[in-house]
């Protein structure tokens, strides 16, 4: 029986195992020509030109320069184009929150949590700095007088405070 099982590991030839077989080509004759006839009652489809809308404003012509980055061009714009808009109306003010929260807020370096607010819950929280609005992506602080922790950039930006200061006083809506 070992000589069987050493004579299958020497010879894996003789095992069952091969060469792969080289690339070959599939002949021409193996495809036929297919011919299919026009129903001759059939109207002939013609498609007009193209209209106006189809170019979108800044596409290229022919005559388009380009400006390579760098060089100072000869004429032409020289910086981006401004665009005026229109004051928030009425209509597009946030909907009022469902209720909000004043408590204490830390900052944390995995994002924003909240003690009493489930994942993916939408929340603006306003403190001495500012207001941001962020989704809440897990669950804490574990200390109780605590309501949020937030990411360090976004406590220190609603905090509006030094960067030694661990916690601050914010309001915390929930929408």
């Amino acid at each position: 029986m070992l000589t069987a099982a050493l004579a299958l590991v020497a010879l894996p030839g003789l095992a069952g195992s091969r060469v792969p077989s080289p690339f070959e080509p599939i002949p021409a004759g193996a495809f036929q020509p297919l011919q299919i006839s026009a129903n001759p009652q059939r109207s002939t489809l013609s498609i007009g030109s193209l209209d106006a809308a189809h170019a979108s404003a800044g596409s290229m012509a022919p005559e388009t320069s380009f400006i390579e980055p760098g060089e100072t061009p000869d004429s032409g714009p020289t910086g981006r184009v401004s665009l005026d808009q229109r004051e928030p109306s009425a209509a597009s003010v946030r909907k009022p929150p469902r209720y909000s929260i004043t408590g204490y807020a830390t900052f944390y370096d995995n994002g924003t949590t909240a003690m009493r607010l489930p994942r993916g819950t939408v929340v603006v929280i306003c403190g001495g700095g500012g207001c941001i609005e962020r989704v809440v992506n897990d669950y804490g602080p574990q200390k109780p007088s605590r309501i949020v922790d937030l990411y360090r950039p976004d406590f220190f930006r609603i905090c509006g405070c030094a960067w030694y200061f661990g916690e601050t006083k914010v309001t915390v809506h929930v929408y």
